[in-house]
């Protein structure tokens, strides 16, 4: 059989509504900024690439943001800083990415997403010094409400004030913030979303509810003011939208010589010229031997899946040495229920923090998940096109899940937008033509 070409990513370029930047006298309005801390997982910590780097956290959302709080009064923005530009070392741990040539195995050589090697900081030395962002990699909303969690997050453990025994709700308390920036929640969404549905669980809105309100109180025991961030629909990030559903490419001899095999295995698939869905494990299956169905619109394939299998092995239809059919494994697709159920509790949170906890605590919003919805069609600022695309797209880092420092500038001012509506503040928006996107060897 001829090879089947497989639709993997889209490197397109676009064009969108422009949007240029505004100018301020700074005045920090109703506001105090004096102290100003952050909260939140991975996203707010500057983790991009796969990993949580020293240029990554440079580049982080808050210490953008603080820099600019900074001409309103704000002081030193602390940060638990990785020295290494390769990441922190703990088992299990990835590499991170760098944009590189790689082969295939095919022998084909293409720009991509490859390691970058290199020695990482050890993790399990603390910082030791007090830091301003408590941003947490894999931390969902209740963690931060665990004794000793930073015996089961080794991130954590680096600049935590008493890691066997302390929350980090009681590291918060101890920081006398006077103004604060939370995102958090994401993870409550993305680990099961990441295990492709196959392990992990989502959260309840039920103990959502419960563990924000336990960190906002945290947040506010002191009197501080702060921006409440909603968590972005996850199912529309790079990460689950590069590679489609349908992304079997097929000529005619190879239509007709699968639909020839379905025939002969009993299963009720027909393929035909050009993009076809591809073939996935589903343990309901009638058949007595392949427990395999056709993808449909609206599932996901994550980007993490094998694409030497697909490519040179079948996976996804037939496997080329068995001649059987191959269809990708459970924990690389998000099914159309996974999907609702992704969707269905990010709703629910999102509305749990716009007329719940914001109102109750009397926070900014910032409405991530609307705001970073434009990237689907595209925006341009000043003149620099960003969009979901990946690796192009200009806002994501190699990893599909995390901004780039682009990205991080835009979302940077997202928050200052937020806060200068909400408090009669004028902080300047920054520049987001000044912070590098993705790197181009």
């Amino acid at each position: 059989m001829k090879k089947i070409f497989l639709i993997i990513l889209s490197l397109a370029l676009f064009s969108a509504c422009e949007r240029k930047i505004d100018k301020f006298t700074v005045s920090k309005g109703n506001a105090d900024f004096t102290k100003f801390i952050t909260v939140g997982n991975s996203l707010i910590a500057g983790y991009a690439d796969g990993a949580l780097y020293h240029n990554g956290q440079l580049y982080s959302i808050p210490n953008i943001l603080a820099g600019q709080l900074q001409l309103a009064g704000s002081g030193t923005f602390v940060q638990p800083m990785v020295t290494s530009e390769y990441g922190v070392d703990f088992p299990g741990s990835g590499p991170k990415f760098k944009l590189g040539p790689a082969t295939d195995c095919m022998g084909a050589i293409s720009l991509g997403p490859v390691p970058d090697i290199g020695t990482k900081d050890p993790f399990s030395t603390p910082v030791g010094y007090p830091v301003n962002n408590f941003g947490i990699p894999g931390a969902k909303s209740f963690h931060l409400l665990y004794p000793g969690y930073a015996k089961l997050n080794p991130y954590y453990y680096r600049f935590a004030l008493t890691p066997l025994t302390g929350k980090v709700v009681e590291d918060i308390v101890a920081s006398n913030a006077s103004f604060f920036a939370l995102w958090l929640g994401d993870n409550d969404v993305l680990q099961y979303a990441l295990a492709g549905g196959a392990a992990d669980s989502i959260t309840s809105p039920a103990f959502f509810t419960t563990a924000m309100g336990g960190v906002l109180q945290a947040l506010t025991l002191n009197h501080a003011k702060g921006v409440i961030a909603t968590i972005p629909d996850i199912t529309t990030i790079p990460y689950f939208t590069t590679v489609p559903w349908n992304g079997l490419v097929l000529d005619k001899q190879q239509a007709d010589t699968i639909n020839y095999a379905m025939g002969l295995f009993q299963l009720p698939f027909h393929y035909v010229v050009g993009r076809n869905p591809f073939l996935v494990a589903d343990p309901t299956s009638a058949h007595p031997y392949f427990k395999v169905r056709q993808m449909v619109a609206g599932e996901l394939v994550l980007l993490t899946v094998p694409q030497d299998s697909m490519k040179c092995h079948g996976m996804g239809i037939i496997n080329a040495e068995k001649h059987v059919p191959y269809p990708i494994p459970n924990q690389y697709v998000l099914t159309a229920d996974e999907v609702s159920a992704l969707v269905t509790a990010t709703t629910a949170y999102n509305e749990i923090i716009k007329t719940a906890l914001a109102p109750t605590f009397g926070l900014a919003i910032v409405d991530m998940n609307e705001k970073l919805k434009t990237l689907s069609t595209g925006i341009s600022w000043n003149g620099i096109s960003l969009s979901t695309v990946f690796v192009t797209g200009g806002a994501f880092s190699l990893d599909g899940i995390h901004l780039n420092p682009r990205g991080n500038a835009l979302a940077a001012n997202f928050f200052i937008e937020a806060i200068n509506a909400k408090f009669g503040s004028t902080i300047p928006e920054v520049d987001i033509t000044k912070y590098p996107g993705v790197i181009f060897p």
